[in-house]
């Protein structure tokens, strides 16, 4: 499927350049994260209304072929300052390029899965979706298997030119797949609209404000244990290629994962079970995890004979169910939306509010911590919120004003849905 194999590319290139950007983190330890994400957050506030005005003005192919020609150059201008890196000082480079990659990864993936959500109807997009983010699984942990190969032998800095490669594969793909539905030419006319209208149907749309819940909630764990984890980088890990590589198999185990629940779980709970189930699953299984971490702390599990911290068990099971299972649901549940909602509604929520829950989390652990309050009390705090979390996301999914499941659909979006 080519839907797939351009998810494949463009995970690729994210999971190769990743790496790359947690090192800066590591190097600086998690007392710099606020910094990093608030940062990150004012860049959303700035390209989310642009990033409207281009959706309503110009149709998705060129809205593709721009996007992703910018990210693909700007990979490339980087590369000067990786040589330079111990000059520059991982924390001034660290604050530019993790703002970049966060906007590359947020705006990058999310174009992809609103053009997704355009091409397929809500019952052909239970069935597909999980195969397009398997190839995508399958991307993710290339990547990491790239970037752990070639930083011994070239370095940090070629890793982007790589990447950049990626990216464009992923670009030819997705213009082949724009062609090819070129025929409706409903769905490649600009979406309209006002530039505001992600930000002003989160507050008409009672399926945004879930979905903007669910992402505050949902994403706290995940923010703190990458805060701890990156505290252990700093104190451990002493050269930025050892970082890379360390962030590197993090993400090969996270990948990993996701993979296995693409082939087996995932697919069968959102055509057996429904998309309610997909969504709510992982929020239980966070749930777990925090309760389990409020007892053993920072404890070492011995996996194959090696101590690993239970907190980067946790990272990775939390990212494994987030990327493998409740990504998929929900992209699922965007096709049920209006074609304006899919792309500037669910672009806002996946880039700003995401970003603002990053700042709300690492600034409220680093408050925390401050108090004295350990990390078991915290482990507890987040067992709380993960289970409001699961009742949010039964909400969400299924929300009053989300269309039925199989409504628009036609022979047309079917046959096109299976050549794409």
């Amino acid at each position: 499927m080519v839907s797939a194999l351009a998810f494949f590319f463009i995970l690729t290139a994210y999971y190769i350049i990743r790496p790359v950007r947690d090192q800066l983190s590591g190097a600086v330890g998690s007392s710099q994260l606020p910094l990093f994400y608030t940062g990150t957050l004012a860049a959303m506030l700035v390209l989310t209304p642009i990033f409207g005005a281009l959706v309503a003005r110009f149709p998705r192919r060129r809205l593709l072929g721009w996007s992703y020609s910018f990210f693909m150059v700007c990979l490339l201008a980087f590369m000067p300052a990786f040589v330079a890196q111990d000059s520059i000082g991982a924390r001034t480079l660290g604050v530019v390029f993790f703002i970049w990659v966060s906007v590359f990864n947020l705006f990058v993936v999310s174009l992809f899965w609103s053009f997704m959500a355009d091409v397929f109807d809500s019952r052909r997009a239970r069935e597909v979706f999980p195969l397009i983010a398997l190839g995508g699984m399958a991307g993710a942990v290339f990547g990491p298997l790239v970037t752990g190969a070639l930083v011994g032998m070239l370095g940090v800095a070629p890793l982007l030119l790589v990447s950049a490669a990626m990216l464009g594969a992923a670009l030819l793909l997705l213009l082949r797949i724009s062609v090819q539905r070129a025929q409706e030419g409903a769905a490649e006319q600009p979406v309209g609209g006002s530039l505001w209208a992600g930000i002003r149907e989160l507050w008409s749309s009672p399926f945004l404000r879930y979905m903007a819940i669910l992402m505050l909630l949902g994403d706290g764990i995940g923010t703190l244990a990458y805060a701890l984890v990156a505290d252990y980088a700093k104190a451990h890990l002493a050269s930025s290629a050892a970082r890379t590589a360390f962030y590197a198999h993090i993400d090969l185990a996270v990948n990993t994962l996701g993979a296995c629940l693409q082939l087996t779980l995932t697919r069968w709970l959102l055509i057996r079970r429904g998309v309610v189930w997909a969504v709510v699953v992982p929020t239980l299984v966070n749930v777990t995890l925090m309760l389990i971490a409020a007892i053993v702390g920072h404890a070492e599990v011995s996996i194959l004979g090696y101590g690993v911290p239970f907190l980067a068990i946790m990272m990775i099971a939390t990212r494994g169910f987030m990327y493998g299972m409740t990504k998929p649901a929900s992209d699922a549940l965007y096709t049920r939306v209006p074609r304006e909602m899919r792309y500037k509604g669910k672009n806002f929520v996946e880039t700003a509010v995401w970003r603002f829950g990053d700042v709300l989390v690492t600034s409220g652990v680093t408050t925390l911590e401050g108090l004295g309050i350990g990390l078991g009390r915290i482990a507890l705090i987040g067992a709380g919120i993960a289970a409001v979390a699961s009742w949010v996301a039964r909400k969400a999914a299924t929300s009053p004003d989300l269309a039925p499941e199989d409504a628009g659909a036609s022979v047309q979006d079917a046959r096109a849905a299976t050549e794409s």
